[in-house]
């Protein structure tokens, strides 16, 4: 489904501020994987996701989609074949428009470009069942501005605009580190099960190594713009936090130091 070929990406290129954000990196998903990415700051997770749904081009490799080569696409064409959920619910829905309006931009998504004012009839009763299952009251609250919303709310909202037309690829980047608690815990169990029921192949960065082992079926760890572990299967089954730490330290031959990291 997602077929990642050598691709590098330098920031600043021949400057003394130059950055080898991405080298050559590897990576292959299929239909309904769900692979959690872990890393330092500076590993190159956010560079991998933004090089993939095109914010800017890779200076080499290729990148596929269901077979499709979108190496060269623009972010926009990408855009109608990934989903995509940031880590600040401000982003990824229109504030002053309501909650029926942005569920309508997303169900076109795919469709000739269009801005309907309002939902279709035939659509309207399907997408109050799906807004009934956030378990957030919004099924009742379709006039309202979606500035209007709480952060969780929000996120919440933008995982189902993320989703409600089955994308290639879903990105989460971080989509739960700016809620609280108990609200992270609610979105993340929304997000396994869209995930699972649409049998999405997903991609999700985290900071948190205990959920980076508890969610998804794969977990890669990246340092300085390198995929330097992959973990699946009964490998996976088996990793504790402490033996994480100790493959990280051993293939980068560095110590973990970030606290988000240990603290997670």
């Amino acid at each position: 489904m997602l077929e990642i070929k050598s691709i590098s990406k330098t920031f600043a290129q021949g400057s003394i501020n130059e950055k080898r954000a991405l080298q050559k990196v590897n990576l292959s998903l299929k239909e309904g994987e769900f692979v959690t990415v872990i890393g330092g700051n500076g590993a190159g997770k956010s560079t991998l996701f933004n090089g993939i749904a095109g914010v800017f081009s890779i200076d080499e490799g290729k990148i596929l989609l269901d077979a499709d080569d979108v190496t060269f696409d623009s972010e926009y064409k990408r855009s109608r074949l990934i989903g995509r959920v940031f880590q600040d619910p401000l982003k990824g829905t229109a504030f002053d428009m309501t909650i029926e309006e942005n569920l309508a931009i997303a169900l076109a998504k795919g469709e000739p470009l269009s801005l309907r004012p309002g939902l279709r009839k035939k659509d309207s009763h399907r997408l109050q069942e799906r807004l009934e299952l956030l378990d957030m009251g919004l099924e009742n609250r379709l006039k309202s501005k979606v500035g209007l919303l709480s952060g969780g709310q929000r996120q919440a909202l933008t995982l189902l605009m993320a989703t409600i037309v089955k994308p290639k690829l879903l990105l989460l980047d971080e989509h739960t580190a700016a809620l609280d608690p108990a609200t992270a815990k609610k979105v993340m169990s929304l997000t396994q099960k869209f995930v699972t029921e649409e049998n999405l192949c997903t991609l999700m960065i985290t900071h948190n190594m205990k959920a980076s082992l508890e969610f998804g079926t794969r977990t890669i760890m990246m340092h300085e713009g390198r995929i330097i572990l992959d973990l699946q299967g009964e490998e996976r089954n088996n990793m504790t936090i402490d033996k994480l730490i100790e493959q990280f330290e051993q293939r980068s031959g560095s110590e973990m130091d970030n606290d988000r990291m240990l603290l997670g």
